[in-house]
């Protein structure tokens, strides 16, 4: 109970956090949906994810910007784990906040693949994937002008068993404020 507080909480300073950003800031809104796989079973998982501003890593051809996200996944209904502890029944809301990279500059072919790096807080249970209220998120994916394409990772990085982790396919449509 005390950790689904904790993890409400990391959820609640996430999305204010995203608030807080100034105004003048170039925001990115996407939202994504797509299936999430568990060992070989899938279920569904949407995405709100906001982007903000690039910054220049040095003289480097690398840029960053914060990336901040709320997520959900549905559970699953697998006889193997109907009695396990975690489970696979319950829906996991996911708050992340992190840092999404790029190479080059607006021109070049290859500048819209990205890597995104987050770490996050889980409300709503746990699961055998998502065992613990902490998690890290790595993303790559493809980053048109409205539309996007992404393969994610959502795992405790095994400092909590059972850490079967989350790996989705998702797609994005999103629009700059």
């Amino acid at each position: 109970m005390r950790s689904s507080r904790l993890s409400l909480a990391l959820l609640a300073a996430l999305s204010l956090s995203a608030v807080a950003v100034p105004a003048a800031a170039e925001t990115h809104l996407e939202i994504q949906g797509g299936r999430s796989y568990m060992d070989s079973h899938g279920t569904s998982a949407f995405f709100v994810e906001s982007v903000f501003n690039a910054y220049q890593i040095g003289h480097s051809r690398f840029t960053w910007s914060p990336d901040v996200s709320i997520g959900y996944i549905d559970g699953r209904n697998i006889q193997r784990y109907e009695f396990s502890r975690p489970g696979v029944t319950n829906n996991v809301w996911i708050g992340a906040a992190g840092a999404r990279f790029h190479y080059g500059s607006d021109s070049d072919w290859y500048q819209p693949l990205f890597f995104s790096f987050q770490v996050a807080g889980t409300a709503g249970g746990h699961t055998q994937a998502l065992s613990s209220s902490y998690q890290f998120v790595s993303t790559l994916g493809w980053q048109m002008k409205n539309v996007s394409f992404q393969i994610r990772h959502i795992s405790n990085g095994s400092f909590h068993e059972p850490n079967r982790g989350e790996t989705m396919a998702l797609v994005g449509i999103g629009f700059n404020l």
